[in-house]
């Protein structure tokens, strides 16, 4: 345990100390994580993806949970190739993206692959070469984390421009999300928190939830977190899930629909607004974090 709270710590050591310049805009890149499996976050990263399609912006996907990935099944799409074939260099990235609605394009993550940290060194740079023109690209890319807290989460968590953790009100999600909030806060990962409560019986429990968290990390860390809204549980959600189709398509008018896409608006145009950018390119970041973590 000592030995993996020291690794992490050289990760951010090197992450901070390492500066590269942007060259362009590039992607903003916004991680989705959660505590626990279980409260819907792929199915907002999916929903928001189409909101934010529909106002306007080029969305990709990137699902990066290899053992349990399923956004393209949420989308009703049947990928050839996966995010596996990519990191094995037998395809391109054109050959794997996956064109959904609205300007959303997914790159599935497929299954049966360790986590993407403890890839080779071989591995990596092969996915990193062939990813690297999201970086280019004036997009905004939602990483869909595995759930719970792992090297790859981290990775994807500290190499991100912004974090946005996915809760409920039952009180183990709570506890989980507590417990990712508390390691981002040890190893400064993030300034600030964005949350999602999904499946709330009223707005206003969510709002006690987040209150609850919220007074928590003030009297016992020194983490901002950001309240995006709450998602109040819907039948209508359930039913898209059961067609595979996204409830912001098949039910727009639909309560969690109008939710989502408030949360969307929050995250895209909030305080710092659509264009905020960090100094460094993410892959750069993470693969910088990769190298120092590796072990060897």
């Amino acid at each position: 345990m000592a030995d993996q709270a020291e690794r992490l710590r050289a990760i951010i050591r090197k992450r901070n100390s390492t500066k590269v310049a942007a060259k362009g805009k590039g992607s903003r890149v916004i991680t989705v994580a959660s505590g626990k499996g279980g409260v819907g976050k792929t199915n907002l990263v999916v929903n928001m993806a189409i909101i934010m399609g529909q106002l306007g912006h080029k969305i990709v996907i990137l699902d990066t949970d290899l053992g349990m990935a399923n956004t393209d099944i949420l989308l009703n799409l049947k990928p050839v190739y996966t995010l596996i074939d990519v990191i094995q260099g037998q395809k391109d990235l054109q050959d794997v993206l996956l064109q959904g609605p609205h300007n959303v394009e997914v790159l599935p993550g497929g299954s049966c692959l360790p986590d993407i940290v403890n890839l080779d060194s071989q591995q990596r740079e092969k996915l990193i070469s062939r990813l690297s023109y999201l970086d280019r690209e004036e997009n905004i890319l939602l990483v869909d984390c595995a759930a719970g807290l792992s090297r790859d989460v981290l990775s994807f968590v500290a190499s991100a421009d912004d974090l946005v953790l996915v809760t409920t009100p039952e009180p183990t999600a709570i506890t989980n999300a507590y417990g990712i909030i508390k390691v981002v806060n040890n190893y400064r990962l993030k300034p600030k928190v964005n949350i999602v409560i999904n499946m709330v019986r009223h707005a206003r429990d969510g709002e006690a939830i987040y209150r609850r968290i919220s007074n928590v990390c003030r009297n016992f860390l020194s983490i901002d977190i950001n309240y995006l809204g709450s998602i109040e549980f819907d039948q209508y959600v359930h039913r898209a899930v059961l067609n595979c189709y996204p409830y912001a398509l098949q039910f727009p008018r639909s309560r969690a629909t109008m939710l989502t896409r408030e949360i969307a608006r929050r995250l895209l145009y909030g305080e710092e607004g659509p264009a905020a950018k960090k100094g460094e390119r993410f892959l750069r970041r993470l693969f910088t974090i990769w190298n120092t973590g590796s072990g060897g």
